[in-house]
């Protein structure tokens, strides 16, 4: 038997998978999400300099669909930043609070998780 962690959508599932089962059981179990994801470590390395400390996340796992704010736009809490495309659904991400936005950290059509951060405000 195997063990794999997977994350699906944000969940995290422990996986137990037997080798050479003719039956494909699988068993996989809940366990608790980490608080931040290995992947997103590498991305606030690479954060631009004049970025801003408020981060605007993604709330959902998608594909960004379009960009409503630019870098130096004065932006009020619930303006849309950035729109991302789910499950054909299109999903705002808006201004946590009033600010300015300071950098647009991913492009139209950029894969996102749920929690990467888009956008950051000063």
């Amino acid at each position: 038997m195997k063990n794999y962690t997977i994350t699906v959508n944000g969940n995290v599932y422990a996986v137990t998978v037997e080798e050479g089962a003719s039956t494909g059981a699988v068993a996989a179990a809940p366990v608790a999400a980490p608080k931040a994801a290995p992947k997103a470590a590498p991305a606030a390395a690479a954060k631009p300099a004049g970025a801003g400390s408020v981060k605007v996340e993604a709330g959902a796992a998608g594909k960004v669909f379009k960009i409503e704010a630019s870098v130096g736009q004065a932006v009020k809490a619930g303006d849309t930043v950035v729109i991302i495309e789910a499950m054909k659904m299109e999903i705002p991400v808006v201004a946590p609070q009033d600010g300015t936005v300071a950098s647009i950290d991913v492009a139209v059509g950029d894969a996102v998780e749920a929690g990467s951060v888009l956008a950051t405000l000063n």
